[in-house]
C-alpha cells in the first residue's frame, strides 16, 4: 500500500510530545500554522475552535425537534439506497435547511477568501481522477487506523465515496456560512449513531490530506495544505462541538419495535414502529433506520404522520434495486422486528406563525411527508388553505390516494390533485401546478425523486414563490443553490 505522495501528508504516529496543537482560529486569511500539527494531536486532545464567525452564524436549532435537514435522501426514490456511514449527509441527498440554502439572503461573500480560492483550486484539480482519490483515501485511513474500520459497513460497495464527497462538499462552501454550519450541525449530529468520537477526526483529515496532496501534487504547496488543514480543523470542530451539545439531550439512537406492517404495493410497505422511549420531531422531518439484518447501514425515511399521542412512527417504504435495506423492510420486516432508529432531522416543516397557504407536490413516496403537514395544519387548528399535487408515474403508484383523499373530506381547506406523470422528466406534474396558480402567496414543499423536486423549483420559482420559500430536503440542489 503506497504511503502518502507528492507534498507533505502529516504523520499521525509521532509522538505526542514532538506536537504542537493547531492554533488557527480563522478559516480564511489565517496566517498558514504548520501543517502536520492538527492531525498529530494526541487522542482526545480537542481540536482548534472554529472561527468566531462559524461559532455564531444563524443556524437551525440544534435540538432534535429542530435538527437541521442534511440530509440528500429522505425525499427521493433512488434508482438505488444512498449509502450511509459515518461523514454521510443522509443518503444522497443530504439536507440543510431549504431556506438557508435557496435563499438569496445566505451568507456568501461576494469574493471567495484566500483559502476558499486554494480549496476551489484543488477540488478543479481531482476532479477528473475522483475515484482515485476515494479508493486511496480508505487505503489510507484503514491501513494507519484499522480500528476505524468497524465504524462502516461490512461492505463499500454503497459506501465508498459518501464520507469523502460529504467532507469536499463542505469545504466547498467554506465561505457560505449559513449551509456550512447548518450541513456540518447535522452531520456532527448524525455521526453518533455510528459511535464516532472526537479522537476519530485527526485520523480522517490525514487521509483526506494525503489523497489531495498525491493526486493534486503539480498544485500542492505548503500554502494549499496549510488552507486545507484549516479548513478541516473548522469542518470536524463545527460537527463535535454538535455532536456534545446533542448528548446532552437525546441518546445516539432509539431503539423501535415493528407493531404493523402493511404491504401496499408489491414494492411499497406502510410500516409502524413504536420507539422505546420519547421520539420527539416535527412533521415534515425524516429519520435514519438501521435493520438487524444489515448492521451499520443506515437509510433515511420521511415521517408519514404528525407526531401522535400513541408515541407511533409511520414510515413508507419502497424497495429499490440493490436497496438492502428497503428489501429489508418491505420484504422481511415482520411486526415484533426490532430496528434502530437515528434522530429526527430536517427543517421541511410548517411555520404556525404565517397565515400564506401551503402548495405540496408529492412524489411516488414523498406523499408521505406531505401526508404529515397536512395532519400538522389539522391539528393546529389555522385553516389556511393547502393544495396537493400527488404526482405518480401510473395509478397503481397512488398507494395512499384513498387516505389524502380522506382528509380531504374532511378537512374542507384541504385540495388534493392526482397526477399522472413521469416523476424524473418534464411533464403534466409541473403542467397542472401552473394551471391551477397563480401561488405566490403560498409555500410551497416538495417531496420525491431528484428530478422532480429539481423541475417543481424550477416551475415554482417561475411562479413567483421565491427561493426561501420552498422548501424540500435534498443536499445536491439544495448546496447548489446555497452556493
Amino acid at each position: 500500500m503506497p504511503e502518502g505522495g507528492p507534498g507533505r501528508v502529516p504523520e499521525a504516529r509521532r509522538p505526542a510530545e514532538e506536537m504542537s496543537p493547531q492554533p488557527s482560529t480563522s478559516v480564511a486569511g489565517a496566517a498558514p500554522a504548520p501543517a502536520s500539527s492538527f492531525f498529530s494531536r494526541p487522542a482526545g486532545t480537542a481540536l482548534a475552535q472554529p472561527p468566531a464567525a462559524a461559532r455564531t452564524a444563524p443556524a437551525a436549532d440544534s435540538g432534535p425537534r429542530t435538527a437541521p435537514a442534511a440530509d440528500p435522501g429522505p425525499r427521493t426514490t433512488p434508482a438505488a439506497e444512498p449509502a450511509a456511514g459515518p461523514g454521510v449527509a443522509a443518503g444522497p441527498s443530504a439536507a440543510t435547511s431549504p431556506a438557508a440554502a435557496a435563499a438569496p439572503t445566505a451568507r456568501v461573500s461576494e469574493q471567495p477568501s484566500p483559502d476558499a480560492l486554494l480549496i476551489q483550486r484543488t477540488m478543479a484539480e481531482v476532479g477528473p481522477v475522483a475515484d482515485k482519490v476515494t479508493s486511496y483515501f480508505y487505503a489510507l485511513l484503514f491501513l494507519r487506523h484499522p480500528d476505524l474500520r468497524m465504524l462502516f459497513p461490512a461492505s463499500m460497495d454503497t459506501q465508498r465515496d459518501r464520507l469523502l464527497k460529504a467532507l469536499l462538499t463542505a469545504a466547498e462552501n467554506l465561505d457560505n456560512t449559513e449551509v456550512l454550519v447548518s450541513y456540518l450541525k447535522n452531520l456532527g449530529r448524525g455521526h453518533r449513531k455510528y459511535g464516532t468520537e472526537p479522537e476519530h477526526y485527526p485520523a480522517v483529515g490525514e487521509a483526506l490530506i494525503g489523497s489531495l496532496s498525491r493526486y493534486a501534487s503539480s498544485i500542492w504547496d505548503e500554502e494549499t495544505e496549510a488552507a486545507w488543514v484549516r479548513t478541516y480543523t473548522t469542518i470536524s470542530q463545527i460537527m463535535i462541538d454538535a455532536a456534545s451539545e446533542d448528548e446532552q439531550r437525546a441518546p445516539a439512537w432509539w431503539f423501535g419495535e415493528v407493531v404493523a406492517h402493511d404491504l401496499r404495493t408489491p414494492e411499497i410497505a406502510v410500516i409502524t414502529v413504536r420507539p422505546d422511549q420519547p421520539y420527539p420531531f416535527l412533521a415534515g422531518q425524516y429519520a435514519s433506520l438501521e435493520t438487524p439484518w444489515w448492521p451499520r447501514v443506515w437509510r433515511h425515511y420521511s415521517f408519514a404522520s404528525a407526531p401522535r399521542a400513541d408515541g407511533l412512527l409511520t414510515f413508507h417504504v419502497k424497495a429499490v434495486p440493490a436497496g438492502w435495506v428497503s428489501n429489508a423492510l418491505v420484504h422481511r420486516a415482520r411486526p415484533g422486528d426490532t430496528v434502530r432508529l437515528g434522530p429526527p432531522a430536517g427543517n421541511m416543516t410548517v411555520d404556525h406563525g404565517r397565515d400564506s397557504g401551503l402548495l405540496c407536490l408529492g412524489g411516488g413516496t414523498g406523499i408521505a411527508p406531505i401526508k404529515a403537514l397536512v395532519e400538522d395544519v389539522a391539528e393546529h387548528g389555522h385553516r389556511r388553505p393547502v393544495e396537493v399535487f400527488y404526482g405518480a408515474r401510473s395509478d397503481h403508484d397512488l398507494y395512499d390516494i384513498d387516505t389524502m383523499l380522506q382528509l380531504q373530506q374532511t378537512h374542507p381547506w384541504l385540495s388534493v390533485r392526482p397526477v399522472i406523470d413521469r416523476l424524473d422528466q418534464h411533464g403534466q406534474l409541473p403542467d397542472a401546478v401552473r394551471e391551477f396558480g397563480p401561488w405566490d402567496a403560498y409555500d410551497a414543499y416538495l417531496s420525491g425523486p431528484p428530478g422532480m423536486i429539481r423541475n417543481g423549483v424550477q416551475v415554482l420559482r417561475g411562479a413567483g414563490i421565491p427561493a426561501n420559500r420552498i422548501r424540500h430536503d435534498s443536499l445536491e440542489e439544495l448546496v447548489a443553490a446555497g452556493g
